[in-house]
């Protein structure tokens, strides 16, 4: 086995292969960052739209919540096929991989939801009656007081996620989408050994989500530093 694995290497890692393995690593980069930073985003407004000092209106914090509550206990793939079928249904014109695009934003909102609600509720009541005695409203309470600190417990949680979104991508060859494991099946139909295939792949796929879970490492003591 080990053998065949090095001799085929130079065939595999030509030039050709080698920009066919950069285009995937490419794309799966895009999916998960682009997905998960956009996925925050919205899951911070979730997670406002959820808390009673914030937002008063019941119907929206409802709403928030059924959708949080679902679409965390929802499989990856489950959610991926839905939005697949979804587009298919609704006629709209969609490239595969802004499917799977909608998908990580879909999965990172809701999980960032919850993730920045802990955060925003960990705050003590009386620094929240604090402000408002100070005749801060709303929301020069969230941005001056309460977000500042839930930044601090919010962080180590998200890139934890960040690093399972980018191990979820994989989950996009499901459907076609040119990212790294799609890149791996392609070329082991194409003849070369699944060990060199996959390997690599394995590898790719470590030197992404380790530098990621070290930088949030990182930054959360500069952090508790300051």
């Amino acid at each position: 086995m080990w053998d065949q694995v090095v001799e085929e290497a130079p065939r595999f890692f030509g030039y050709y292969n080698l920009i066919f393995i950069g285009e995937a690593l490419v794309n799966t980069l895009l999916l998960s960052w682009i997905g998960a930073t956009v996925g925050f985003g919205f899951g911070f407004l979730f997670a406002i739209c959820r808390h009673p000092r914030l937002f008063g209106l019941l119907p929206l914090r409802i709403l928030a919540t059924l959708y949080v509550e679902l679409f965390r206990r929802i499989p990856f793939l489950v959610k991926l096929m839905c939005v697949f079928f979804a587009f298919q249904l609704s006629g709209a014109q969609a490239s595969l991989f802004t499917i799977a695009l909608v998908t990580v934003v879909l999965s990172a909102a809701a999980f960032a939801a919850e993730i920045a609600r802990a955060g925003l509720e960990s705050i003590p009541a009386p620094q929240w009656d604090a402000a408002e005695a100070m005749n801060f409203g709303r929301w020069r309470t969230l941005w001056r007081v309460v977000a500042p600190q839930s930044f601090r417990i919010v962080l180590p949680p998200l890139f934890g996620y960040t690093v399972g979104f980018i191990k979820s991508t994989s989950i996009a060859s499901q459907i076609g989408v040119m990212e790294l494991t799609y890149a791996a099946k392609i070329l082991n139909t194409r003849g070369f050994s699944a060990l060199l295939c996959f390997g690599t792949i394995l590898l790719l796929y470590f030197l992404i989500c380790w530098p990621t879970k070290h930088f949030g490492e990182r930054l959360e003591r500069r952090l508790a530093r300051r």
